[in-house]
């Protein structure tokens, strides 16, 4: 709770000086006035009871601020307007002591305690109110610390939400290759699952990530799936290397080729290919020719809108759809 900080003997020492000014405004109109006295003496008098008064008031001051300004576990107002007054008024008496035998009047005491009241009002209400900014400060870096907190949660619950989808058709593939009894082909596929795993697994910690991670990613997948369909399922991936650093929230491809994989027939005379692009605009496409089920998928359609709700929590951005009869494009907004 410090609102000086850097450079803050300079900052005390300006503020002290101007909020000194400000008290000492009857002060700098009667100095004018008494400027004109003929008596070199008494005017020389005069201006350094001047410049000392001033001086005292800017010390003051900087003692009041400084105290207030940095008083960490001043929080509550009524110990800082005591605090405030056990410093000001004993400085008040110092001075009203020191100073009494210059011929003060009842008009001068009057014009001094109220001085010296604006002074420890002042003090009080400028460490208050830097406080209470502080505060503010505070609680809006712990608002917005939460908000980052949730919208993590909610990035994660929908992340883990692939898991168990992917896991239960990656189990085909291994059944397959074990039926054909193709043990080297076997050990591939398990391996290249294995990293497809430890990626996903690993996704809830990573949250954005390159293009170039993610496409490392589909390149293991696409082996999976090109064993799994025999070769009726391929990609074409078409990325500049110079794009590779644009980031993507993690695993936003994976639903995009499960859903091609659920929602068309792929066989010898439906020979798909999931073609991934960057187009004008920077945005990375995936677009498919659509070969329709002759019955429809047995699925809730989770997949397409939890993607939607990731791009929406971590880029602030919109997935777009396109689609016909013959070709289905889905365009993933960059960062």
């Amino acid at each position: 709770m410090n609102l000086l900080g850097k450079y803050a003997t300079l900052k005390l020492g300006l503020l002290s000086l101007l909020c000194a000014t400000l008290v000492s405004f009857p002060n700098l109109a009667y100095f004018q006035w008494r400027l004109d006295i003929q008596d070199v003496s008494l005017r020389s008098t005069f201006i350094i009871f001047f410049i000392v008064r001033y001086a005292y008031f800017i010390a003051l001051f900087w003692l009041l601020l400084y105290y207030n300004l940095k008083k960490k576990l001043m929080v509550k107002l009524k110990p800082r307007i005591l605090y405030s007054c056990l410093i000001g008024v004993p400085a008040y008496l110092l001075y009203v002591f020191v100073t009494f035998p210059q011929g003060w009047n009842f008009e001068h005491i009057n014009t001094i305690s109220a001085q010296f009241f604006a002074i420890i009002a002042m003090s009080i209400l400028i460490g208050q109110l830097a406080m209470l900014f502080i505060k503010q400060r505070i609680n809006e870096k712990e608002i917005e610390q939460l908000k980052i907190e949730n919208l993590q949660s909610q990035c994660n619950a929908l992340t883990n939400q692939i898991n168990p989808h992917f896991f239960f058709n990656s189990l085909n593939g291994i059944t397959a290759l074990v039926r054909k009894d193709d043990k080297k082909k076997t050990i591939k596929y398990i391996n290249t699952l294995s990293d497809v795993f430890r990626y996903i697994l690993q996704s809830d910690k990573k949250g954005l990530v390159t293009l170039d991670e993610e496409l490392q990613f589909v390149e293991s997948f696409r082996y999976l799936m090109e064993v799994r369909y025999a070769n009726k399922l391929t990609f074409g991936i078409e990325v500049d290397e110079n794009k590779m650093n644009l980031r993507i929230p993690v695993l936003s491809l994976l639903p995009l080729v499960e859903n091609v994989i659920t929602h068309n027939q792929i066989d010898s005379d439906s020979l798909m290919k999931i073609r991934i692009y960057l187009n004008e605009q920077d945005e990375l496409v995936v677009s498919n020719p659509v070969f329709p089920l002759f019955a429809p998928a047995d699925t809730n359609g989770t997949g397409l809108a939890n993607l939607k709700n990731r791009f929406r929590l971590m880029l602030n951005s919109t997935v777009r759809v396109e689609s016909d009869d013959s070709l289905f494009s889905i365009f993933l907004p960059l960062k």
